[in-house]
């Protein structure tokens, strides 16, 4: 018995042993990733810098299967010139000794210095050629990435004296190495374009701005962009816009099918698959490098309620009862804000399911003191459209009477001509007191000469009106941050309302009501309209040539403030030298106004001016209307002719007054300079005036100027005739004399 109990022992020894004697499993070498570029790779200026610069956030998102490095050098430059070459640091040579699998390069920052740049700009892509080569020489299996600039802000230094237009012209530069060396191209510009507050110094980004950046970065190493992500305005009940192509865009993981389809029902079977009915169109994508998708479906048959779903291989976005049909944006300041309940004809107001609504929460727009830190977190996160109840049945009485007077009446008259087959999307996402410059993109108003001053010091700067610039105070008072963001300051309701909702978003055109924060300085109000139908357009994707958006806005109203007049004056300017070419119209509103409110309660007059003036010009809507070109208000052609001491005045359109009565509103220039009342009579399309005996027409010298409706609150009652009797425009022309 002791015997066998010793063989046995041995043989475990044996046995143990001959185990311990097997190979262990051989553990993968990690994958080696550098992080090539200047400062901004290195982390200058980000709070505890070895644990928070972007090379080190990215090594932890990626895992332990990656060793992340980071090769940053500060001062370089891509220019073997330039004035510090990355090529000749030591992180570039220890770069190369690394033989990474992956490299990530950010270089070109520096190239913007006029050291640089306007001397060496030839040989940008060569050397960038060259940089790319190194690696691959040192590694024939790496990847190369090679990143689109961060964005360098209007307050860096040297912004308007080069660095900007050189910025975009680096930008183009890397482009073209990209698809020359065939390398990933990653885009950090947009990542903090629309987040000024996270570049301290107008270069490198904080905490923050490094952490979005290794976040970008890794989304395009590993084509992990999260699930899938529609823009803020894709919910319940919404509705898509009809037409011969309908654009529905997101996010999904890189390289990801997406089949977009739109269908009048949809079930799921027991497999779980979707099982639709009559499917209206469908189609299949695939989603790009950076996860950005989109599609073109042909949707021009209405559909009042129907399904849409989103689908990739692991998730489905099902959105119910959504309708087909005609959606406008809302956009503007407090009169467009000005709700149904509030309006002296809500009890005209009828609601149906055939208008869908979509309101922008303004939440604290309308306090006036100090915003508490929840709040000021949220305006900087661009947390500003705030909607969690998504579209909701224009059916919702209260939904109805919460939601924006103006475009309610304009949709109700749509609705009623369009058909009972077609219904009607409505987006508020007007603002009480917004100033026009925040709706128009950051880069327009950047690279415009003269724009780009409204961005400098925006909290005090005299180009906005005092009111705002007090609302502002009033709201940051307290506020250390010096980089703080604000509802009224330039281009953040277009980055936090505009952008988001349009991201792969069709619409069919914009109305708009806004002015009372710009009148103090008609001149400039001159260049920020037309740049903010601009950034509307190029935010919806139909900037171009035989798709230009239609844009329909509301002339001020009359009211007791001395600039209006001008102010009305160059609006009407602004139409006559937008709507011919670029499909921007205008509706009359003075006939309406208030002489000590600037929120007139007569808000159906001005969405149905607004809702014939579109369907006239894009519907072509003739048949339900008769003489639908009554429902735009007379112009002036052709100035106006004196004979003697009479004026005669030719307009568009024929002719009549509001009240029935005869002409008021006309003043005529005299040889003193002073404007005197006119008296005048109408005869077809003609105003025939003629000089009261206190101010002479000058018959010598610079012709005299004639002005219509030019009080601030003003009582002029020219229109057009009958059915719809549209107000005149308040104008100044000045008179021929050249016949007398």
């Amino acid at each position: 018995m002791k015997k066998i109990c010793l063989i046995l022992c041995a043989l475990l020894v044996v046995s143990g042993a001959s185990g311990a004697r097997r190979p262990a499993a051989v553990k993968p070498a990690p994958v080696r990733v550098a992080c090539v570029g200047n400062s901004i790779t290195y982390g200058m200026l980000v709070e505890d810098r070895e644990r928070n610069c972007y090379p080190a956030v990215l090594g932890r998102m990626l895992g332990a299967g990656y060793d992340v490095r980071n090769f940053g050098h500060s001062g370089a430059t891509l220019l073997n010139k330039g004035h510090n070459p990355y090529t000749k640091t030591k992180e570039y040579a220890e770069a190369i000794a690394f033989r990474p699998d992956i490299v990530v390069i950010h270089l070109g920052i520096n190239d913007t210095d006029p050291r640089n740049w306007p001397n060496f700009r030839d040989e940008f892509i060569p050397d960038y050629a060259a940089l790319i080569e190194s690696f691959r020489e040192a590694n024939p299996a790496a990847k190369v990435y090679i990143c689109r600039m961060t964005p360098i802000p209007h307050r860096h230094r040297r912004f308007k004296a080069g660095t900007r237009d050189w910025h975009h012209q680096i930008q183009e530069a890397i482009e073209r190495v990209a698809a020359s060396q065939r390398t990933g191209l990653i885009d950090l510009e947009p990542v903090l374009k629309d987040r000024p507050e996270l570049l301290p110094d107008a270069v490198h980004p904080n905490v923050e701005g490094a952490r979005l950046l290794a976040e970008e970065i890794y989304r395009a190493l590993t084509g992990d962009c999260g699930k899938l992500r529609m823009s803020p305005a894709y919910t319940d009940r919404m509705v898509l816009q009809r037409g011969v192509v309908t654009r529905i865009g997101g996010r999904a993981n890189a390289g990801r099918l997406v089949t977009v389809t739109v269908a009048d029902t949809v079930r799921r079977a027991k497999s779980g698959r979707l099982r639709f009915g009559q499917i209206a169109a469908s189609d299949t994508v695939t989603a790009g490098a950076d996860g950005w998708w989109e599609v073109r479906l042909p949707l021009e048959e209405p559909m009042l309620s129907g399904v849409l779903a989103i689908a990739t291989e692991d998730t489905v976005a099902l959105y119910r009862d959504v309708a087909v049909g005609e959606v406008w944006i809302a956009a503007g300041q407090s009169n467009m804000s000005w709700p149904v309940a509030r309006a002296a004809e809500r009890a005209e107001a009828r609601p149906t399911d055939r208008i869908r609504l979509f309101r922008a929460d303004p939440t604290f727009a309308d306090e006036r003191g100090r915003l508490d830190s929840t709040e000021l977190a949220r305006l900087n996160r661009l947390d500003y459209i705030r909607n969690p109840q998504g579209w909701v049945s224009g059916s919702d009485t209260a939904a109805v009477e919460e939601f924006s007077a103006v475009a309610w009446f304009f949709g109700q008259m749509l609705a009623d001509s369009l058909g009972a087959g077609v219904s009607v999307g409505l987006i508020e996402i007007s603002l009480g007191g917004a100033p026009a410059e925040a709706f128009v993109s950051r880069r327009i108003l950047e690279d415009d000469p003269a724009l780009v001053d409204v961005l400098y010091d925006w909290r005090n700067n005299e180009m906005a009106q005092d009111w705002v610039r007090g609302v502002i105070r009033g709201n940051l008072e307290g506020v250390k941050n010096p980089l703080q963001r604000h509802f009224f300051e330039p281009a953040y309701l277009y980055e936090s309302r505009v952008a988001p909702l349009a991201a792969g978003y069709d619409a069919e055109g914009v109305i708009w009501y806004q002015g009372e924060s710009n009148a103090h300085n008609a001149e400039l109000h001159e260049r920020l309209f037309p740049a903010v139908v601009k950034s509307f357009r190029e935010a919806f994707n139909q900037n171009f040539y035989g798709r230009l958006m239609p844009f329909y806005f509301v002339q001020l109203s009359s009211l007791n403030r001395p600039s209006w007049p001008h102010f009305r004056e160059s609006q009407r300017r602004l139409e006559e030298k937008l709507h011919g070419w670029d499909n921007v119209h205008m509706v009359v509103s003075s006939d309406l106004g208030d002489s000590t409110d600037v929120h007139p309660r007569r808000k159906k007059p001005i969405g149905e001016r607004l809702a014939r003036r579109c369907l006239f010009q894009r519907y072509s809507y003739p048949n339900r209307f008769k003489s639908l070109e009554t429902a735009q208000s007379p112009t002036v052609i052709d100035g106006a002719t004196q004979y003697y001491d009479t004026v005669f005045v030719d307009f568009s359109r024929p002719l009549a007054t509001l009240d029935d009565k005869p002409v008021r509103g006309f003043e005529i220039e005299a040889a003193d300079g002073k404007f005197y009342p006119a008296t005048g009579r109408i005869e077809g399309r003609q105003v025939i005036l003629t000089a009261s005996s206190e101010g002479p027409l000058r018959l010598q010298g610079t012709p005299p100027r004639i002005r219509y409706g030019w009080q601030p609150f003003t009582r002029a009652n020219l229109c057009g005739v009958a059915p719809y009797r549209m107000p005149v425009s308040t104008f100044e022309i000045r008179v021929n004399c050249s016949k007398h």
